[in-house]
């Protein structure tokens, strides 16, 4: 399904699948692709983060893979996954398990890994190869 990510500060990501299709701003972004689904967001949309440190502490392997989503992050360093266990969850929610940092965008043709943070920094929403997997409100 086609949906179109805007917020109230920056601009739109149009999302296709796993995959980003058009970015811009939100005029052009919905004349480009009328019909889609629209969510918008208050705050600033961008690119997700890359969590670089020790995963946080959780009850499960679930858990802790839920709480890094909910920073706004859809990508772990493999250093800080230590288990079977905490691999198998990452994969499963679209989580990327990368050597080390790599900068970060929203670029058309890329992983649609977006988040949107409000004045104060908390994650409002993140999306992991398309999925909402977290939304605060």
């Amino acid at each position: 399904m086609l949906t179109i990510h805007t917020a109230d500060e920056g601009g739109a990501v149009a999302v296709e699948g796993a995959r980003v299709v058009g970015v811009g701003t939100p005029a052009e972004v919905l004349e480009r692709f009328p019909g889609a689904r629209v969510r918008s967001w208050p705050g600033v949309l961008g690119p997700s983060r890359i969590h670089e440190g020790p995963l946080p502490d959780a009850p499960s392997p679930r858990e802790r893979v839920h709480a890094v989503l909910k920073t706004g992050a859809t990508a772990v360093l493999a250093a800080h996954v230590d288990s079977p266990e905490l691999r198998a969850a990452a994969d499963r929610n679209g989580v990327e398990i990368l050597v080390g940092p790599r900068p970060t965008a929203v670029v058309a043709g890329d992983r649609a890994d977006l988040a949107v943070f409000d004045k104060a920094g908390t994650c409002i929403a993140t999306v992991c190869a398309g999925r909402l997997l977290h939304r605060l409100r």
